[in-house]
């Protein structure tokens, strides 16, 4: 196949008349010159995507293919599943008498989909995930990074003795930190009958013993969802985040919690910009105490010698 793709590719003129007026004729799969209509070559290979349908739906979606491969699921989207809509393949609807096959046949399907306990075990899990996900409003990369740990720790037999929902809290929260979108362990905790503390000891010894490279969160990984809940404009988060640049520069956030600093600058230039919020607000947005922002306001302006008027 390679050898005559580059036979054809080869070809740019027309070897009877000479001319360089060549179309491709993708239907016929045939190269023709424009000018003496002859055709060079007969078997041209189409190399671009194929619009094949089989029924109206598929020619109005104009798709190659079904959906792409996906972790979330535990057959990875491979099979196959049977319509709940009582339609042939022509579209036309399925006789009464046979219906009552088609729904033994649907419920088998479905039956045989989850064959035995370990696939069981990882449908219930990423079904768990995928409800986790979308309450914390989580993207679809971040999902299929949780996904991906998730099957790691099964390989690894790390779900036993553990509660599947804390597993996968653990996953979702280290995927939230591999893709630089953190989610605190209170707003994880917050959505599952787990523990944070709980949470926070599956989390660690995932990332000791699948070797994940996690990195420490920032301060200014929380900035912008912290700002949008606060409905601050952008000029506000601009100065957040300079504060928190100053306070890097002059090493006031190591051993800090990052959500206590992002809070803080958030505070103080929310006054700067006359944009004020109050620190219960704040507080509220970024899960942390108000002292802690007091704590954290005071460092800030009296180490950065701003000067807020409260």
């Amino acid at each position: 196949m390679e050898k005559e793709k580059r036979k054809i590719e080869q070809i740019e003129k027309c070897p009877e008349c000479g001319s360089t007026d060549l179309s491709r004729d993708y239907e016929r799969g045939e190269l023709v010159c424009n000018k003496c209509g002859i055709v060079i070559d007969e078997s041209y290979i189409d190399q671009g995507p194929e619009w094949r349908a089989f029924d109206t739906e598929q020619n109005e979606s104009r798709a190659r293919a079904g959906s792409p491969m996906t972790f979330t699921l535990h057959d990875k989207g491979l099979s196959t599943d049977i319509s709940w809509k009582n339609k042939d393949s022509y579209g036309k609807s399925i006789p009464t008498r046979n219906r009552a096959q088609l729904y033994r046949l649907r419920k088998w399907q479905k039956r045989i989909k989850v064959s035995n306990a370990a696939e069981r075990n990882l449908s219930q899990a990423l079904q768990e995930m995928e409800r986790m996900a979308s309450n914390l409003s989580i993207p679809n990369d971040v999902r299929e990074t949780a996904a991906v740990i998730y099957r790691k720790a099964v390989k690894q037999n790390m779900i036993r003795g553990r509660s599947i929902e804390g597993v996968v809290a653990g996953s979702l929260y280290a995927a939230c930190r591999i893709t630089n979108v953190p989610r605190t362990l209170d707003e994880i905790a917050s959505i599952t009958r787990v523990k944070k503390k709980e949470i926070g000891r599956t989390y660690r010894i995932m990332s000791r013993y699948l070797q994940l490279n996690i990195m420490p969160s920032k301060p200014e990984d929380y900035l912008n969802r912290f700002c949008s809940k606060l409905k601050l404009s952008l000029d506000t988060r601009k100065q957040a985040a300079e504060i928190i640049k100053l306070a890097q520069d002059n090493d006031l956030t190591s051993g800090k919690g990052p959500t206590g600093v992002a809070a803080a600058a958030i505070y103080i230039a929310s006054i700067l910009m006359n944009e004020r919020r109050t620190q219960r607000s704040v507080a509220e947005v970024a899960g942390v105490t108000e002292v802690t922002i007091r704590n954290r306001y005071k460092e800030l302006t009296e180490k950065l010698n701003l000067e807020v008027q409260e």
